[in-house]
């Protein structure tokens, strides 16, 4: 689900809305992502910045169940007031200016081949060189995609989508 913007995204899996909840909530859907791309006021064509919020996980390395009963507690919520218990924050890896080729690049190690802004990689902040998911560009209407721990199939599937999107504010 997207705002209207298109700069935020929340990705759930296939539970009930809260609105047809059962008595215990075991049925009601539970958030596994959110993706914010930030807004670019001035118009500026540089690369885009993007926030992954992910709910946190257990001792037993298994996702803590994030179960939103209404539009003001969800992952994105928490993560605008700060509230980060049981979830983690992640963010695109900067790319730098090349001025051979006159412009950003990042190191792909040969999994991504072609030049695009979809382009990126996510890290955690304690850890900027362990890419947790890559995305990229290799033919014209070919993509790749990697992923590592913490993320799964779907959720790296879900950030993926979400930077086809048309983003009014941040184009």
């Amino acid at each position: 689900r997207s705002n209207l913007m298109g700069t935020k995204f929340t990705v759930f899996d296939n539970g009930a809305n809260p609105d047809r909840a059962n008595a215990d909530w075991s049925n009601v859907r539970q958030e596994l992502a959110a993706v914010v791309y930030e807004t670019n006021v001035l118009g500026f064509k540089g690369p885009r910045k993007m926030t992954v919020i992910i709910p946190g996980m257990n001792s037993d390395n298994e996702r803590v169940p994030i179960r939103p009963r209404n539009d003001n507690d969800g992952l994105l919520m928490r993560w605008q007031n700060r509230s980060m218990d049981n979830v983690i924050e992640l963010h695109n890896k900067a790319p730098v200016w090349n001025d051979e080729t006159q412009s950003y690049v990042l190191n792909f190690h040969g999994r991504v081949t072609h030049a695009s802004v979809k382009n990126f990689q996510i890290v955690h902040g304690d850890d900027p060189d362990y890419i947790v998911m890559q995305f990229g560009r290799v033919a014209d209407d070919a993509f790749t995609m990697d992923y590592n721990y913490p993320l799964c199939a779907v959720q790296a599937f879900a950030i993926a989508l979400s930077s086809f999107d048309g983003k009014l504010a941040c184009e």
